[in-house]
């Protein structure tokens, strides 16, 4: 009772808080919507991540990070996710099996009681004395409670994100998700640009899924994009770079994975942006290196192909990550920066 207390506590010393800030930013001179990125449904979403952070210990960068692996998960996974008979503003589902227990015989089950004596990890996590796998609070409190039985260090939520998802990604997601919302400290960080600077001299069409030979049959899975040698190459997300090396068909390449589990893939660079390591955070619009032809060898083979980027989307769902076509989020992408280009006129 005196913990359920202390979060009640917490919550309306947060909510305050907020109250009083929102005018303030609301004040502020004009900025872009990425600066201005904790409003609404965001700021929202994070304030429940701070009260839930003040009061376990654990960073709201983890518990941000949880919960948009599970926004991945459902993108992917759209029919085989747990279902909630309301949208919330936190997208962390449990089953039913998980949240009242295997035996119990009411899934709806909400008293915690019960739910404990089946086995169930259902929490009430806002003093009402329900547990509600449907109330945001709730299901936040039980996702901690779950990450709190392993401890707060990275290593400790490594190992409590293996345990609850048992998949070989979903550590190495999380934790990933994680960095990013540290480095950017907020949670819209999703706007996209083309790869390309929109004032290059460039080409492409809708090639994905076409016929490929080199290294034995196999399809196309990106879209080319034509362009004059060493023109910068963009990336075009929030995201951590997870590869940059060669290999023999995208030659000189660079891999990044972006806050929907998606891997953008840019292949045949002439060379990489020494600015940049495996590891690193980038920006939509940042330099990550340039147009080249190389690739289809070994280590350092180039033109046997006109000049051109390979850019390629892969989505990953925990036990497989599969190829899908970029070409129409390239002509959005390209659209809506030209769209926002001439509106800075």
């Amino acid at each position: 009772m005196i913990l359920l207390n202390r979060i009640i506590l917490i919550w309306i010393a947060l909510s305050v808080a907020f109250i009083w800030i929102m005018p303030a930013v609301d004040a502020a001179s004009p900025v872009h919507k990425d600066q201005n990125a904790d409003q609404g449904e965001y700021a929202e979403r994070r304030l429940l991540f701070e009260q839930m952070s003040a009061l376990t210990g654990i960073p709201w960068t983890y518990l941000a990070a949880v919960d948009q692996y599970e926004r991945s998960l459902n993108l992917a996974l759209p029919k085989k996710r747990p279902q909630r008979k309301e949208e919330g503003l936190i997208a962390i589902r449990f089953t039913d099996e998980q949240w009242a227990g295997a035996f119990n015989p009411d899934p709806d089950e909400t008293r915690p009681d019960a739910i404990a004596l089946f086995g169930g990890i259902g929490k009430d996590g806002d003093g009402d004395g329900l547990a509600d796998k449907n109330n945001d609070i709730d299901v936040l409190y039980t996702m901690a409670t779950h990450i709190l039985k392993y401890g707060t260090s990275e290593d400790d939520f490594r190992i409590a994100i293996w345990e609850f998802y048992k998949t070989p990604t979903s550590p190495i997601r999380v934790l990933q998700f994680a960095k990013i919302y540290e480095h950017f400290d907020r949670l819209d960080l999703h706007h996209k640009v083309f790869p390309l600077p929109l004032s290059a001299n460039y080409s492409y069409r809708s090639t994905w899924g076409a016929a490929r030979s080199y290294g034995g049959y196999r399809i196309h899975e990106g879209t080319d994009i034509f362009a004059g040698y060493g023109v910068p190459v963009r990336s075009t997300c929030y995201g951590i770079i997870e590869v940059m090396g060669w290999n023999r068909f995208g030659g000189w390449r660079i891999g990044i994975r972006d806050l929907n589990g998606v891997y953008h893939y840019y292949a045949h660079l002439s060379g990489f942006n020494k600015q940049f390591a495996v590891g690193d955070i980038v920006s939509p619009g940042d330099t990550i290196g340039w147009v080249g032809n190389s690739g289809y060898g070994k280590p350092g083979t180039q033109g046997k192909f006109p000049p051109h980027l390979h850019y390629g989307l892969y989505r990953d769902a925990g036990y497989t990550e599969w190829s899908f076509d970029p070409y129409p989020y390239l002509k959005k992408w390209e659209r809506q920066e030209r769209q926002a280009r001439r509106k800075q006129r």
